[in-house]
C-alpha cells in the first residue's frame, strides 16, 4: 500500500534527539525548545513564538489569551479539520460556520461578512491543505469590524501571502507539528504573534498560569500545554531541513499536476497568483469520490476525503446550515499519496490508476458553484508556472 503520507526524517533528526536525551533535560525546558522558539519565530518573521503540546492545544491557547468567553462568537470555515472548532468551544464560544470560496478552498471573505453580529468577536482563517486564505481581504474586514483574526496554519508551515509568512499576518498564528505534517516534532504546535501583551498570557496560560515573576505564583487558571525538550530537537531539525522538505514537496506537487491537468473529470487545484502555496497535501475533486477511492484502495493506494462540513458532524450539527461550496467539495474532494518519500514511478502509477478508474467512472460536469469558469481557464497555466519555477 502506498500511504497517504509518511514523516521526512533524517540522521540529523536522529542526532539532536539523542543530544536532548543524554542532556537530562527531556521536559518542557532546555536548550533545544528555546531554540526551536526563536528560530521558528526567525522563520515566521515574528518577534514571539511559543511551542505547544499540540496544534490544537495552541489554537486553545491563541483563543485564551484573546479573551475568548462564553457569549462570544467566533467564524470558522466550514471545511476544516474539527479541532479548528473544537478550541473555540473549549473556550466557551460559539461557533459560526461559513462557506469557503471555489477557487483557495478557504475562507469566503463574501461569507464572513455575512455572518457577523454584535456578539462576533473574531475570525480564524484556515491555511487548508497548505493553500492560503485570502488575508489581503479578510484583514480588512476584521479591522472595519474590529474583530481579531487567528491564522490556523497547521497545514501550512512556509507558505507565504504576497511574500509575508503565513502564520505572521494575522493577530496571532497557530501552527501543528503532528507526525504527518509538512514539518514534524511528533506532537507539537506553536503560538507565533508580534503582540507582546498576547505572547506573555500564551506563556502563562501554557504554564498552569504561572507568574511572570513571582516563583509558584498563579493568579489565572491555566493550562499544562507545553513542548518538550524531545520534540522541540526534532522540530529544530526539521526547521533546519525545511528547504530539502520544501523542495520535495513542491517536486511532487509538479509531477502529479504535470500528468492530472489534462484528464478529463479531474478537478485540480486553482493557481492561487496572490500567494504561494505548499501543498501539504496535493488534493483532487473527482465524480464519485468514495468508489474511486475504493478502487484506488484495491489496487494498493490509500488516500483520504476531504473533510466533512463540521455542522454534518453530531457535535456541531445544524439541521438548516447548508453551505453549498463547502458541501460539494465535501463530496468529491480527495487527498492523494503526498509523502515526500515517494518517486517519480509511484506518482506514475498514481496518476496512471487513477485516470483509468475515472475514465470509467459516469461522467460528472463540475458545476460552476465547485468550479467556476475562470478556474477552469487557469487550469492550463499551472504546468508553465511549475515550469517556470522549476527553471528559476
Amino acid at each position: 500500500m502506498i500511504p497517504v503520507y509518511e514523516p521526512d526524517l533524517s540522521q540529523l533528526e536522529e542526532d539532536y534527539l539523542l543530544d536532548a536525551f543524554r542532556s537530562g533535560w527531556i521536559s518542557s525546558k532546555g536548550e533545544y525548545l528555546a531554540r526551536f522558539e526563536e528560530t521558528f519565530a526567525r522563520w515566521v518573521k515574528v518577534r514571539y513564538a511559543l511551542a505547544a503540546s499540540s496544534g490544537t492545544t495552541a489554537l486553545h491557547l491563541a483563543l485564551l489569551a484573546l479573551g475568548v468567553k462564553p457569549g462570544d462568537e467566533v467564524i470558522v470555515p466550514a471545511l476544516t479539520y474539527v479541532a479548528t472548532a473544537n478550541a473555540v468551544t473549549y473556550a466557551g464560544a460559539k461557533v459560526i460556520f461559513v462557506d469557503v470560496d471555489a477557487a483557495s478552498w478557504t475562507l469566503d471573505p463574501k461569507d464572513v461578512e455575512n455572518h457577523i453580529t454584535d456578539r462576533t468577536r473574531g475570525i480564524i482563517a484556515v491555511h487548508l491543505y497548505g493553500r492560503p486564505a485570502r488575508m489581503n481581504r479578510i484583514l480588512p474586514i476584521a479591522e472595519r469590524h474590529g474583530l481579531w483574526v487567528v491564522e490556523d496554519a497547521a497545514e501550512a508551515p512556509g507558505a507565504r501571502i504576497l511574500g509575508r509568512p503565513v502564520g505572521g499576518i494575522g493577530t496571532i498564528g497557530c501552527f501543528s507539528f503532528f507526525g504527518n505534517k509538512i514539518l514534524t516534532t511528533g506532537e507539537g504546535g506553536i503560538v507565533t504573534t508580534n503582540d507582546e501583551q498576547l505572547a506573555q498570557l500564551v506563556f502563562r496560560y501554557r504554564g498552569q498560569g504561572v507568574s511572570m515573576t513571582v516563583t509558584y505564583w498563579h493568579d489565572l487558571v491555566g493550562y499544562n500545554y507545553r513542548m518538550t525538550n524531545l520534540a522541540a530537537a526534532i522540530g529544530l531539525a526539521q526547521l533546519e531541513r525545511y528547504p530539502q522538505i520544501i523542495a520535495a514537496k513542491r517536486r511532487l506537487a509538479r509531477w502529479y499536476t504535470e500528468r492530472l491537468a489534462s484528464i478529463e473529470g479531474i478537478g485540480l487545484p486553482a493557481p492561487l497568483d496572490w500567494a504561494d502555496e505548499v501543498c501539504w497535501m496535493y488534493s483532487v475533486l473527482v465524480p464519485r469520490r468514495d468508489e474511486v477511492r475504493a478502487q484506488l484502495a484495491e489496487a494498493g493506494i490509500e488516500t483520504r476525503p476531504f473533510f466533512f462540513p463540521l455542522y454534518r458532524l453530531p457535535i456541531y450539527y445544524d439541521s438548516t446550515a447548508y453551505l453549498p461550496i463547502s458541501e460539494n467539495l465535501a463530496k468529491m474532494g480527495m487527498n492523494l499519496p503526498s509523502s515526500t518519500r515517494l518517486t517519480e514511478e509511484q506518482v506514475d502509477f498514481i496518476c496512471t490508476t487513477l485516470s483509468k478508474i475515472v475514465r470509467k467512472t459516469k461522467p460528472v460536469e463540475f458545476t460552476t458553484a465547485v468550479w467556476p469558469a475562470q478556474v477552469a481557464e487557469e487550469r492550463s497555466m499551472v504546468i508553465q508556472a511549475a515550469s517556470h519555477a522549476d527553471s528559476t
